[in-house]
């Protein structure tokens, strides 16, 4: 959902390009105050600001960012930009924030993959040496064959190719 904050005659008009722009659910907001409410309540994957708010109402701005949390904030001039250039923009935002998202989201799997890996490979390691002690109890040997083939079943689920990622 995209958050336009305007209080320009052109705001439909903007809000029908960016829907058909994006596919995106576009909310209206005609104040930066009336934005801040909405983004306490709601969660928007971008917020287009109209330029004129931002430097009339300095202090709203402030709260407004604030709440933003991760909406990409995009400032645009509805004065003197086209509607379909605002959407071009809104579209580049949009585009760019998912190639950010999913960036950090192959990091975040990369790292915990290294990290589980290693805890993996000592894990077997382990097992395998506690299952070298001689005169172990048959109870307790099974239990460590147990675990190994688990850990073993762990780290073929770990591998590369069960990744969320191509």
């Amino acid at each position: 959902m995209i958050l336009l904050v305007t209080p320009s005659l052109r705001a439909e008009d903007c809000v029908a390009a960016l829907k058909n722009a994006t596919g995106e659910e576009i909310e209206l907001a005609d104040s930066l105050r009336r934005a801040a409410s909405l983004l306490r309540t709601e969660s928007y994957q971008s917020v287009v600001l109209d330029q004129y708010l931002l430097e009339t109402e300095p202090d709203e701005t402030n709260m407004l960012m604030e709440h933003l949390g991760t909406a990409i904030p995009v400032q645009v001039n509805l004065a003197i930009s086209s509607v379909d250039r605002v959407a071009r923009e809104i579209c580049a935002a949009v585009r760019r924030k998912k190639r950010e998202e999913l960036a950090a989201r192959r990091a975040a799997e990369e790292t915990l993959h290294s990290e589980l890996s290693g805890i993996v490979t000592a894990l077997l390691l382990s097992c395998e040496m506690a299952m070298d002690t001689p005169n172990l109890p048959a109870a307790a040997m099974e239990r460590l064959r147990s675990t190994h083939d688990l850990v073993k079943k762990l780290r073929v689920q770990l591998q590369p190719t069960t990744t969320l990622h191509p």
